[in-house]
């Protein structure tokens, strides 16, 4: 429930506080005396879009802060916990929000700062404020849908989530089959591409490090000669194979021989010639490997042209995969993993196909459940409101709601094959995250009119009575806290307007409502009634706001029937108006 809201800067509002009970509460006033300046700053503590034209002239920022005591259980509560707000008393929870003249605004909750479209988050499960606005918007099919969901509850509840989650399945599926068979000719190319590439790779049959081999081996046959004239030289000058008596290992034989002859006398001596011992088997055996090296060395000019083919080859092959073989090599190894990824492409498609296949048939069976739920809720919503508009001074005017399936040449076919029923429509119908319904409002004003949406064929008073109706029908099955109700009485009056007050006293039965009216037949049901009244300058403070006794009500419901509060004539008038209202509320 709305304690208190406290409005500054607002409008022609300067700085007052409202302070709000339980039941009907109305608030009037004369025309521009600041009435609906509380249904604008409500709209802007449940996240409503923020104008800088608002912002009263001289003042830098508007304020809006709101007191509501709330069930600690309430989702709303849940929301601003979660976002850090703090409860007073465990119960009260403070929202504000201020708006800058450039336009820039501010919210709180709870005393933490939080995004503004938190509060529209929160709104739902506090505040339903309805205006002309709201009279348009309920000519929209969506509108009209919401609130026959709102007045199935459970039932369509339970049948809507289990439509939406395969919806939601449905159209993943759906992404993924367009992405891969959309992307099915390049995956086909790179396919062809890496068969392409790994046939030739094992035409070829490279080894790992073969071209390196190669090369090594191709510039040995390519200097033969001058390699086996290099090894002869060396062992020559080792060995002294033509006795010159020059060559290493004479010389390195004369060196052993000194310095063995001086190892007698000192020991030193003796380890040199040890070590000259050893570099002259070293030497013995460089002459060995450089002697069988040259004898082995041979040009051999069939070799080398095989030698230089193959290298040829392997160059050709590397040069399309990699640096050399072994980069080769590594490419074909992950291009066979790729492959056996891009060939599973067309299981991929087919096994995709029949999981969307499966899913659309389940969907279609709980778009039919779906439809059948609603179609169960829209005869007992339309009788209810029909109800309402009697009292609404509507006799004989009728609501019917009906539920179709919305036809699209592109979407799905419902069959009635099973349990599916499809006794109205046949052929493909549109599938939406909501169902496959349309769901349209019918209103036949009076007997023997033909029932014609409300978009095209009720008036705006009409509209109004309709939206009050539905409001005390969902009221009763799904109540919110508080409702608030600006102009709902627009285009009514006399008897229509007492409808109006008996209704909104009856949804005050269950909820907080408040209301801004111009009627005195409304404001007679009031629990409680609040006049606005601007002062000379122009403004409106706390002390313009007043709660208004008996004595009060009665001046401001003759200023309301005939703008004389003076006038005996219209208090007696009055005073019959609060009696009659009073009597009948006893009744509501």
């Amino acid at each position: 429930m709305l304690q208190e809201m406290h409005l500054r800067g607002l409008g022609v509002i300067d700085d007052a506080v409202l302070e709000f009970g339980p039941g009907l509460t109305v608030v009037t006033g004369e025309t521009g005396a600041g009435k609906t300046m509380v249904v604008t700053g409500l709209g802007l503590l449940m996240g409503g879009r923020a104008d800088a034209g608002s912002v009263r002239e001289g003042y830098q920022s508007a304020l809006v802060e709101g007191r509501l005591t709330l069930d600690p259980k309430n989702p709303a509560v849940t929301r601003a916990v979660e976002a850090g707000a703090e409860l007073d008393d465990g119960d009260t929870l403070v929202i504000a929000r201020t708006v800058s003249a450039e336009g820039r605004s501010k919210a709180h909750v709870g005393g933490r700062g939080v995004p503004n479209g938190l509060l529209g988050e929160m709104a739902g499960d506090l505040v339903a404020v309805h205006g002309q606005s709201d009279q348009i918007r309920l000519q929209s099919t969506v509108k009209q849908r919401e609130s026959l969901d709102r007045f199935a509850g459970g039932p369509v509840a339970k049948a809507l989530a289990a439509y939406r989650k395969t919806y939601t399945q449905m159209r993943r599926a759906e992404k993924k089959h367009r992405e891969i068979t959309q992307q099915f000719a390049e995956r086909a190319a790179e396919a062809e591409r890496l068969r392409t590439g790994l046939a030739e790779i094992e035409k070829v049959g490279p080894v790992a490090g073969e071209d390196h081999e190669l090369k090594a081996e191709s510039q040995r046959l390519s200097h033969a000669e001058g390699l086996q004239q290099a090894a002869a030289t060396a062992n020559q000058a080792l060995s002294d194979s033509e006795g010159s008596g020059y060559a290493v290992a004479l010389l390195m034989n004369q060196v052993r021989r000194a310095l063995e002859g001086g190892a007698a006398h000192d020991p030193a001596l003796g380890d040199l010639a040890r070590r000259a011992a050893e570099i002259g088997y070293l030497v013995d055996d460089l002459s060995t490997e450089c002697a069988s090296y040259a004898a082995g060395v041979e040009a051999d000019p069939v070799r080398l042209a095989a030698v230089e083919d193959r290298r040829a080859t392997l160059s050709h092959l590397v040069r399309g995969y990699g640096e050399d073989v072994d980069a080769t090599l590594a490419w074909a190894q992950e291009a066979s993993v790729r492959l056996l990824e891009l060939d599973s492409d067309s299981e991929s498609v087919e096994s995709l196909a029949a999981e969307l296949e499966d899913l659309r048939q389940a969907l279609a069976g709980q778009a039919a459940a779906l439809t059948r739920a609603r179609r169960t809720a829209a005869a007992k919503l339309g009788k209810a409101v029909t109800a309402e508009l009697q009292e609404l001074s509507m006799a004989g005017a009728k609501l019917f709601v009906e539920v179709n399936y919305k036809p699209d040449a592109d979407g799905l076919v419902i069959s009635d094959e099973g349990t599916i029923d499809l006794t109205d429509q046949a052929g493909p119908v549109a599938f939406g995250p909501d169902g496959a319904d349309e769901i349209e409002m019918l209103l036949a004003p009076h007997p023997g009119a033909s029932p014609r949406p409300l978009g095209k064929g009720a008036s705006g008073g009409e509209l109004s009575r309709v939206m009050l109706g539905l409001e005390v029908v969902l009221g009763a099955v799904d109540p919110v806290p508080t409702f608030v109700f600006d102009e709902v009485d627009s285009g009514v009056g006399g008897k229509a307007a007492l409808g109006i007050g008996r209704r909104l006293a009856r949804l005050a039965r269950n909820s907080q409502v408040l209301v801004v009216t111009h009627l005195p037949q409304v404001a007679a049901f009031a629990d409680q009634h609040l006049l606005v009244r601007k002062a000379r300058n122009g403004e409106v403070t706390s002390s313009g706001v007043h709660t208004l006794d008996t004595e009060g009500r009665v001046r401001e419901l003759a200023r309301m029937l005939g703008g004389l509060e003076d006038s005996g004539s219209a208090q007696a008038h009055a005073e019959e108006l609060l009696e009659m209202a009073e009597a009948d509320r006893q009744l509501v």
